[in-house]
């Protein structure tokens, strides 16, 4: 059985590792309720930041395409590292796990489900659900929806 696409590469790295990236986040958390003024900058920087996929893509791809070139214009035998690259690409992708992932994850490259607990975190200590009062009765299910959808694209 597959594992489930949001959680299989959390699955699939150590516990340790797993913990230390959750403390990183309780960290900058923790950081940002002491300093309120430098949420929107951490914000934006969590919106650069590469996940663990945008990571492994961009390795994949740049060493598929040095392979084929080495391949097509030095020696045919360097055709083996694309068709090595491709086949640990599709094992990720099934599985979360391939052999660049235990030393992306130590260096710090995260999921994208890391990234986002720290920011929502980050957005709700900046208030932007407040707007959101389910007990309300002066709002309709639409007004919620409205502010819900609105309090999660800022």
């Amino acid at each position: 059985m597959l594992p489930a696409t949001a959680s299989r590469v959390e699955n699939a790295t150590s516990a340790e590792q797993n913990r230390r990236l959750a403390a990183e986040i309780t960290d900058s958390v923790r950081y940002h309720a002491e300093h309120p003024e430098k949420i929107d900058h951490r914000l934006d920087e969590l919106d650069r930041e590469w996940d663990i996929e945008r990571t492994l893509e961009a390795n994949a791809a740049t060493l598929a395409l040095a392979g084929t070139l080495l391949g097509a214009f030095v020696d045919r035998r360097f055709l083996v590292l694309p068709a090595a690259v491709t086949g640990f690409l599709l094992q990720h992708a099934l599985q979360g796990w391939c052999p660049p992932v235990p030393v992306f994850r130590r260096l710090g490259v995260r999921t994208t489900a890391e990234i986002n607990r720290e920011r929502y975190a980050l957005k709700a200590l900046r208030g932007d659900f407040r707007r959101l009062d389910p007990t309300s009765p002066n709002t309709t299910p639409h007004q919620r929806a409205e502010a819900a959808s609105e309090a999660v694209m800022t």
